[in-house]
């Protein structure tokens, strides 16, 4: 990280001695280096463990820590780097051998086990070039993320164009994710000569997105946006259990065995069509709202709506209750636990595929010092924020993320 920020340095500085003293002042797209600072901690909890089959514990706790560094190489270009780790403990996983623990296995009881635990690391770079008049935007990033079973490698690129002095606002932007699995099979399917292990490793995301956004008047402003997404590979995840109604029981001490691994088509298509709608009720009060309706040819269907309400409570703090709505369809492969039969084609016991319900409720504070009192070294604290979410679903699952963010300025 200490080379990430000796680099982005060295651009700045670079890019400041090449500027022409000569040249017409304009107002630059970001005056100063900015460096965020955020970190997060998660935890859920359940029942409906794909990795056992629909059935067993889904404890798990991950704490993220992440720094985004933003540096102006002039006047109009921004360069931004996100680097961050991921640090996880699941219950879950850690039956993919429930063996390996030194105690009785059990679906609802966490194994000690290697897989009990992992790091995840991924960072990328953005690069923004701004017009002369401020009226377009190009974009490009490239990212990079690894875990104990997958490697991911994106590129991508975007473009935005402003109207109606800067009243209308169009966009595009276009991102390709190339995934590499490791092929982890749960234990008693490992070394079976009979059992068919899957012929690919590999998973290609294709993305494409449109955006549009219009300020309705001097309260009022709105958005659009159409996502499109086909992926391609492997779309299941080789450790998830499946069990079938039509087969005998088996078992070692309290864990049943599987009959067979999750599998799923290797071709997905979906569809998000989103809308924004934000008002300004007065210095104290504005209204964020959002609507997005989700489809895909698997079979799913989904409604999320959410609303927030930040509330101006002095110069420099800011409260923010929200509230988030999810409703969605179940998948054509998806079955519950002992539900399946054998002789079907595709077949998945993973609750996210599932018919559910989800509510959020959340509440966040913003603290903002617009004259960076506050000094680290060359950079002063611009603004901190905390937010604090409870998810509900009602398959049983449930989750508490707190997050907290601080970005400090160059002066």
């Amino acid at each position: 990280m200490r080379t990430i920020l000796f680099v982005l340095v060295g651009l700045y500085t670079w890019a400041g001695l090449a500027q022409d003293s000569t040249a017409t002042y304009k107002k630059r797209v970001l005056e100063a280096a900015e460096i965020d600072i955020l970190a997060s901690y998660y935890s859920q909890d359940g029942d409906n463990a794909a990795v056992t089959g629909g059935l067993g514990t889904e404890k798990l706790t991950e704490f993220s820590p992440t720094i985004v560094v933003s540096v102006p190489l002039n006047a109009d270009d921004v360069l931004t780097v996100d680097a961050g780790v991921s640090a996880y403990t699941s219950a879950s996983s850690s039956n993919i051998d429930p063996f390996d623990g030194g105690e009785n296995a059990d679906p609802f009881v966490a194994s000690s086990g290697a897989s009990s635990s992992d790091l995840w690391a991924g960072g990328s770079i953005n690069y923004a070039h701004s017009s002369d008049d401020r009226n377009e935007i190009w974009g490009a990033k490239a990212s990079i993320s690894s875990e104990y079973d997958y490697f991911s490698v994106g590129f991508g690129g975007s473009y935005t164009r402003l109207f109606n002095e800067k009243n209308t606002e169009v966009s595009v932007n276009v991102n390709v994710y190339l995934d590499t699995w490791k092929l982890i099979y749960p234990i008693e399917f490992r070394d079976v000569p009979t059992f068919e292990e899957l012929d690919q490793k590999n998973r290609n995301s294709y993305s494409l997105g449109f955006g549009f956004s219009q300020i309705l008047s001097k309260r009022l402003q709105g958005s659009m946006s159409v996502d499109l997404v086909q992926q391609q590979g492997l779309l299941s995840t080789p450790f998830q259990r499946v069990y079938f109604s039509d087969l005998p029981n088996r078992f070692r001490e309290n864990f049943q065995l599987g009959d067979d691994i999750e599998r799923l088509p290797d071709n997905r298509f979906k569809t998000a069509i989103g809308g924004r709608l934000n008002y300004f009720i007065n210095e104290t009060f504005i209204v964020r709202t959002f609507y997005r309706y989700y489809f895909d040819d698997w079979g799913i269907s989904s409604h999320t709506a959410s609303i927030e309400i930040p509330i101006k409570i002095s110069d420099r703090f800011t409260v923010y209750p929200n509230y988030r709505f999810y409703n969605q369809t179940a998948s054509d492969y998806f079955a519950p636990f002992e539900t399946h039969l054998s002789s079907e084609e595709f077949y998945t016991s993973d609750f996210d595929l599932s018919e559910f319900s989800a509510n959020q409720y959340g509440l966040g504070i913003s603290y903002t010092d617009i004259f960076t009192k506050f000094h680290l070294g060359k950079y002063g604290l611009k603004s901190v924020d905390v937010t604090l979410n409870r998810y509900q679903r009602n398959t049983g699952l449930n989750y508490m993320l707190f997050s907290a963010g601080l970005k400090f300025v160059q002066y």
